[in-house]
């Protein structure tokens, strides 16, 4: 019999990528999804449009726990991703409430309702390298404090410390990964990877003149979300719950993100980058680097992927989207004339 897994979150990047690795492995898929994204699935669906007929959606808000309770009553999961929060960390300073509201009470209900109906099923919790902010190690490993320097960072440390007490207190098969910034194609465009990459696209082909960035000086470990989402469910597949920081183990600034993303298009990025306070964090997070020596050892996860691999995907890709995008305008604009 196929396990049955459930993922908040499956419209984002790493549900949508989650989501293809888990049909592969022969599961059947359920995944919760606002209402409204599911009544509009080509726009708010878009990045599991090609999965909707293999999986099963569910309405539900991380802001209900009974609805999050009927859902998980009827799936009834052998394991739960939890991936759904409010990720975007500029946002989190500007909207605090609604950050933490939903990402350590939605946590929080998730693990509560898994715990009533279905104890025995595994629950993976999305932790972020953003619960480090500027910590004293550097690269940073499972026994480094956090010091987390955003309404984000908060919640998703709140999260981790639920996550580990449901694992203590009440026996859940319940473990947590840290991931470091993972990027793709299907990252969102308000990121500063997908920011870059999109808008080197545009000014290529002639539809933007400039791109506004803030710290060039912060530093990441950025590596691919597809690689990303076989270390959760290799988490879930050994025999006792543990968490485990994902990463590449070597890190680059925004900076030189920019010049490699020019560069494959052939400009300078220093033509066209022109730093904006206004995107600056209130609190910056200047060194991130991943220690993964745990997960390659214990999980046996290796990321093979290289920098300049990533970053080539995402200006290509961006780059077929927006040419894509200009066809499709002119072959309609051409009809219209006609």
């Amino acid at each position: 019999m196929a396990k049955r897994a459930l993922i908040t979150g499956i419209s984002g990047q790493d549900g949508s990528y989650l989501t293809e690795l888990l049909l592969e492995k022969g599961y059947e898929v359920h995944g919760i999804a606002r209402r409204m994204a599911i009544e509009n699935p080509e726009h708010r669906l878009f990045r599991i449009r090609h999965l909707v007929g293999k999986i099963e959606l569910h309405g539900a808000s991380l802001e209900s726990y009974p609805s999050l309770y009927q859902v998980i009553s009827s799936v009834r999961p052998d394991e739960v991703y939890h991936l759904a929060a409010q990720s975007f960390v500029s946002y989190s300073f500007e909207d605090e409430f609604t950050t933490m509201n939903s990402n350590v009470n939605g946590t929080h209900y998730m693990l509560a309702a898994v715990r009533e109906l279905v104890p025995k099923a595994r629950f993976y919790f999305a932790g972020s390298s953003e619960m480090f902010g500027n910590p004293p190690d550097v690269p940073q490993h499972e026994e480094t404090l956090f010091r987390p320097r955003s309404p984000y960072g908060i919640s998703k440390v709140a999260g981790y410390y639920l996550t580990r007490n449901y694992r203590e207190a009440y026996g859940l098969y319940a473990c947590s990964g840290i991931l470091y910034n993972h990027e793709s194609p299907r990252r969102g465009l308000e990121f500063v990877t997908r920011k870059i990459t999109s808008t080197a696209a545009k000014i290529k082909l002639g539809l933007a003149n400039d791109i506004r960035l803030g710290n060039l000086d912060a530093r990441r470990d950025w590596g691919h979300a597809r690689e990303y989402v076989k270390a959760m469910w290799m988490m879930l597949q050994q025999a006792e719950p543990d968490d485990f920081i994902i990463g590449t183990g070597e890190n680059h600034t925004v900076g030189e993100f920019a010049d490699l993303a020019f560069s494959f298009i052939g400009l300078n990025a220093r033509d066209y980058v022109k730093v904006d306070d206004r995107f600056k964090r209130p609190a910056e997070v200047d060194n991130l680097l991943a220690n993964c020596d745990k997960a390659k050892k214990v999980l046996g996860w290796s990321y093979s992927l290289t920098f300049q691999d990533l970053v080539r995907e995402m200006v290509e890709a961006d780059l077929h989207l927006f040419s894509r995008e200009m066809e499709t305008k002119a072959a309609t604009a051409a009809g219209a004339g006609a």
